[in-house]
């Protein structure tokens, strides 16, 4: 007679379990993951702190941070700060650092602080633009005040935008399955490299896996203009935009070193874009020559310095490419900004 017994219950190393024993191969996956989470918290977890802003001598709240130089300088969450100047930092240690607001972007939603002290553990922030969905993705902070908390995922979708407490859209969001909770903001997203592509920020409550980091770029430019302004001074054309692939024949008739561009997703009435006739659906490809590979391309060509000057806007409607005139203007906030 025929023996039908599954051939899994036939195996004399595994007789009940009902699976085959993981592959040799599969172990060695397993581990390299494993080797390269535990590489990056070795290398980065000194770095990152719990955050307590003090307001009128009292904390209010607490976050995490993350130091991005040697000598003090530490990104957080504007939320985190709750408009405060002044913080307390405990480290792995348990030691408490002070350190004072250098500037507050509430329309990204960051925070630039300086510690006292020296030398000091930190980690380098990365190129975002560079990043790929399903890339591994390590997120380490304080959720629900338990210290130095590690979580890891992917990187689920690239180019989201955020509405920001301030209003604002926050553009060049990055979407991770990295668990976090409350507690997590301001702390570090890093990639296998040990580098930060992104500052935790937000988690949508009742959904499972939907967290958001602002991306490492944008926080590189905020982070150098509160360092030589003290605020963000920003120009605007008055569009929602989002990252989108272009076609590469789309790419090379444009000159673009990159395949892709800056849809278009809506116009404020009475902006500089609706003034020009830009359109929802246009995509944007240069702006005044430069390339717009992405939002971070477009929020780091809007700069304090192109205020009030004319600017070629190369797009791309409905198949063709047009240049339009546009001149930006300042983007208004607010917020008051710690002096």
């Amino acid at each position: 007679m025929l023996d039908r017994t599954p051939k899994f219950l036939l195996d004399k190393d595994n007789p009940s379990s009902g699976q085959q024993p993981p592959s040799p191969h599969d172990e060695v996956l397993l581990d390299a993951y494993s080797q390269a989470v535990t590489s990056v918290v070795d290398r980065v977890g000194a770095a990152v702190v719990r955050v307590e802003p003090q307001i009128s001598g009292r904390t209010a709240g607490m976050g995490s941070g993350v130091f991005i130089s040697p000598d003090g300088l530490l990104l957080t969450n504007s939320h985190v700060m709750q408009g405060s100047r002044e913080a307390t930092l405990i480290g792995h240690d348990g030691r408490p650092v002070q350190a004072r607001v250098i500037g507050d972007d509430p329309d990204t939603d960051l925070a630039l602080l300086r510690a006292d002290g020296d030398r000091l553990p930190f980690a380098a922030l990365g190129d975002s633009k560079r990043l790929r969905r399903g890339q591994i993705a390590i997120a380490i902070g304080n959720p629900l005040g338990f210290e130095s908390t590690v979580t890891a995922g992917v990187v689920s979708a690239l180019g989201r935008s955020l509405r920001a407490k301030s209003g604002r859209l926050i553009d060049d969001v990055i979407q991770t399955d990295a668990a976090l909770n409350p507690g997590n903001s301001g702390g570090p997203l890093v990639a296998t490299s040990g580098e930060v592509i992104g500052i935790n920020t937000a988690v949508i409550m009742g959904a499972q896996g939907i967290c958001f980091a602002v991306a490492s770029n944008t926080a590189s430019f905020v982070v150098t203009e509160l360092i030589r302004h003290g605020r963000v001074r920003r120009a605007s054309i008055g569009v929602a935009g989002q990252t989108v692939p272009l076609p590469r024949r789309v790419a090379y008739a444009a000159g673009l070193p990159f395949n892709s561009g800056v849809v278009i997703a809506a116009v404020e009435a009475d902006s500089p874009a609706a003034e020009a006739h830009l359109e929802p659906g246009d995509v944007i490809l240069s702006l005044n020559g430069a390339p717009v590979g992405g939002i971070d391309d477009l929020v780091r060509l809007l700069n304090g310095d192109c205020i009030g000057r004319t600017m070629e806007a190369v797009v791309l409607r409905r198949g063709e490419m047009h240049a339009v005139a546009v001149t930006p203007v300042e983007r208004k906030t607010a917020f008051a900004r710690p002096r």
